[in-house]
């Protein structure tokens, strides 16, 4: 039981003043008749003292810290020292947290050390013990700092490491819109498994991976997480686990797990925080020794990072804004699966997205929600296609339309029909480079003045793993004429630092993060000369470089000359 420094002689208080108010009082940081306005005022407004009589300006942080220490002789914590992400956040229902404006701080067996600005709260720590189960042992720390630090410490994903068994029985997780039928498999629900999914799914957010693949062979069992562009192996379970596994993660995304005959898609979402959650695409695939199951991480934040953190050079992005700033046209978007398209188009969304203009997307499915704008999950069972939406998008008074994927001359032509008509138009195709988009789009037999008279602008792109700045200090030696044959110029091998991987804690063989390289064309009168005469894409690609257009490869050489990456790097997502 705490136990206040005895009444200094003289300094009669009121009866009604009792914790922390008496204690301030009794220091002089407060006068009495404000201390017992600001009881009432707080008790009225359900707000705890410390934080209505900061917020009020009647008392700093640090002279209601200074004073419970002193008074109650407990230690003084400055939480700029704390480290977020290793303080046991789940441990304390975010309810109490917010209501009392406490923070966990760390655990020691059954007792919880946990951050207070008002430590004579009795009511509050004993709710918090009720809550937790453990012994609660009161720390003073700053009112200001508690709560920037608990806003962090709750807007973060949930810590992997502090999480404990039995909290991994009860993540939030919420499937797609197909029902199934999961008595059949009472194994899926027992509890080892349904920890060692939720804990998995938790490590691949943690880690920053993509993809998910979990894979039944043979003779064993693995897990593998894309991170970076890259599959690594994490995990190999015993055999045994592989079926109830992936009935588990059948049962997650609400697919049917009695059939596993044929490929079957799902969806389901993981609530990490009250603000931030975590949407998984799933999909199997019946293979030679069972179902192998690949989850696609799709993270919203993903698509909000700005367009200065894409990886555009200074002219190219100049050039890809003014494209999506213009009242009509097409804004092409290309590259493999996996290259960063979907990123790149709702980057150009959010900058787009206001109460001014009516935003329309086709996609199949919707990998990001996008609060503002009209998503449509295509379903060609219905008769939902990319071709039916546009149509629809047509009539509903559209500023700007985003296509998922141009895969047929019938979206094409409609696509660019809208383009002519007022529209902006976003969209998706699979190829190469840019110049081979624009053959692409006539040999899909769209005519060649349509092409020419809509589209704007083409964005090629790759993503490269970026070098770790932590150990990237070891130069790349390489000889000067095989410099030339990559592509460096003469006068610049003089002064030029190629750095290599190295590879440290922070990272992963040397690398953290991605950053996109660009082939940005623009159509110019020229191009679209070219474009109606029937040029191919070689013809295309010459004059786009006599413009002054930078190729995926010389735009890689960019991002080795700025020290970004390496050149094994460049070497592996571009063509030489």
């Amino acid at each position: 039981m705490l136990k206040p420094s005895p009444e200094v002689p003289g300094t009669a208080l009121s009866a009604s003043l009792s914790g922390l108010a008496r204690l301030l009082v009794r220091n002089r940081v407060l006068d009495e008749a404000v201390a017992l306005k600001a009881v009432e005022q707080s008790e009225r407004q359900r707000q705890p003292l410390a934080a209505w009589l900061v917020e009020q300006k009647l008392a700093t942080a640090l002279d209601i810290a200074l004073t419970a220490h002193r008074e109650l002789g407990l230690p003084l914590l400055d939480l700029s020292a704390v480290d977020v992400a290793q303080l046991p956040i789940a441990a304390i229902s975010e309810k109490l947290l917010r209501k009392h404006q406490v923070l966990p701080l760390w655990r020691r067996g059954s007792r919880l050390y946990v951050g207070v600005a008002d430590p004579t709260d009795q009511q509050a720590l004993d709710e918090i013990k009720f809550q937790s189960g453990l012994a609660i042992e009161p720390i003073v720390t700053l009112q200001s700092q508690i709560g920037t630090v608990l806003e962090q410490a709750l807007d973060k994903p949930t810590d992997f490491g502090s999480l404990l068994d039995e909290s991994l029985d009860n993540i939030a997780v919420e499937g797609g819109d197909d029902v199934a039928d999961d008595s059949g498999v009472p194994e899926a629900e027992d509890a080892p498994v349904v920890r060692f999914v939720n804990r998995l799914l938790l490590d691949a957010i943690n880690r920053g991976a993509s993809d998910i693949h979990v894979e039944p062979y043979e003779h064993f069992f693995r897990v593998r997480f894309r991170q970076d562009g890259i599959l690594h192996e994490v995990a190999k379970p015993p055999l045994n686990l592989a079926v109830r596994v992936t009935a588990r993660l059948k049962v997650m995304a609400h697919l049917d797990i009695a059939e596993r005959r044929v490929p079957q898609d799902g969806r389901m979402k993981m609530k990490l925080t009250a603000r931030r959650s975590i949407d998984f695409r799933v999909n199997t695939l019946p293979t030679l020794y069972g179902e192998k199951v690949v989850l696609r991480i799709l993270d919203a934040g993903a698509a909000k990072i700005g367009i200065d953190a894409l990886g555009f050079e200074a002219d190219q992005r100049e050039a890809f804004l003014r494209a999506i700033h213009k009242p009509q046209g097409m804004v092409l978007v290309t590259g493999p699966t996996g290259s960063g398209k979907t990123v790149t188009l709702y980057t150009a969304l959010n900058i787009l997205n206001t109460h001014e203009v009516n935003i329309s997307t086709a996609e199949d499915p919707v990998e990001i929600q996008l609060p503002g704008a009209n998503q449509v999950n295509m379903n060609v069972k219905t008769g939902l296609t990319f071709a039916n939406a546009l149509r629809a998008f047509l009539r509903q008074d559209p500023d700007i339309i985003m296509v998922g994927e141009i895969r047929d001359l019938e979206t094409a032509e409609i696509a660019i029909k809208a383009s002519q008509t007022g529209h902006m138009v976003l969209s998706t195709l699979h190829t190469n480079d840019a110049p081979q988009t624009l053959s692409r789009l006539m040999n899909m037999g769209v005519e060649p003045y349509n092409i020419a008279a809509s589209v704007t602008l083409i964005v090629a792109q790759r993503l490269a793993r970026r070098l770790c700045p932590h150990c990237k200090a070891e130069e790349h030696n390489i000889p000067a004429p095989e410099l030339l044959k990559l592509g460096f110029h003469p006068d610049e091998l003089e002064r030029l630092t190629i750095y290599k991987p190295v590879g440290c804690e922070q990272c992963t063989g040397g690398y953290k993060g991605r950053i996109g390289i660009y082939e940005v064309m623009p159509i110019s009168e020229e191009m679209g000369r070219l474009i109606m005469s029937g040029g191919n894409s070689i013809a295309l690609a010459d004059q786009a470089r006599r413009e002054g257009v930078r190729d995926l490869r010389a735009s890689g050489l960019n991002k080795i000359r700025m020290g970004l990456t390496s050149l094994d790097e460049i070497n592996r997502v571009t063509k030489d």
